[in-house]
């Protein structure tokens, strides 16, 4: 490949990335492993430094204020290797609501890895990373990745949790999106 045709490309895939930023593409993928649980993993790009992000995921005890479904966020203590913190989301399933509380243990490695596991609550397993990765056309652009493996209490059916999950991701990092970038605008 000619340089001249090697900078058109780079050039495409740097307009191409700063679009999807702007318009927050959203990627979703779930994935059953042994028994009942599951694998979902989602990624969005938001067009705010790592650094900026990381500011917004780590405001534990304001998640509430701005992630649908999250009706309690609030760190219970720092203690090593991470911290406490505990959650309450909230949901209409088939016309009854439901509310799942955990406490999870948030390990920290800034600014791009944001490890938890349960240590408490209403799952029989839920862990996973939050991941941050700076778009390599442009710094002022980071992939904000969420995985989670998570066991549901035998009373709720896997595939129900799953279907849940799915959609309140896309709406949960869609406002972490619209919170950071309302944020950067604000600084």
């Amino acid at each position: 490949m000619t340089d001249a045709a090697q900078l058109e490309l780079n050039t495409l895939e740097n307009e191409l990335s700063q679009e999807l930023a702007k318009e927050g593409a959203l990627q979703i993928a779930a994935e059953k492993l042994h028994g009942r649980h599951r694998r979902i993993s989602a990624a969005i790009s938001i067009p705010c430094s790592a650094e900026h992000l990381w500011q917004v995921l780590t405001d534990y005890d304001n998640l509430a204020n701005f992630i649908p479904n999250l009706t309690l966020s609030r760190r219970v203590q720092s203690a090593e290797p991470g911290t406490l913190l505990e959650q309450i989301g909230s949901q209409c399933f088939l016309n009854i609501q439901f509310c799942a509380r955990v406490v999870l243990n948030m390990v920290e490695q800034f600014p791009h890895r944001l490890d938890f596991t349960m240590v408490e609550g209403d799952f029989k397993v839920f862990e996973g990373a939050w991941k941050l990765e700076v778009d390599q056309a442009s710094a002022a652009v980071t992939r904000l990745i969420y995985e989670v493996t998570i066991c549901p209490p035998r009373a709720i059916p896997a595939i129900l949790i799953e279907r849940h999950l799915r959609r309140d991701l896309a709406q949960n990092l869609q406002a972490i999106r619209q919170h950071a970038i309302a944020l950067s605008g604000a600084v």
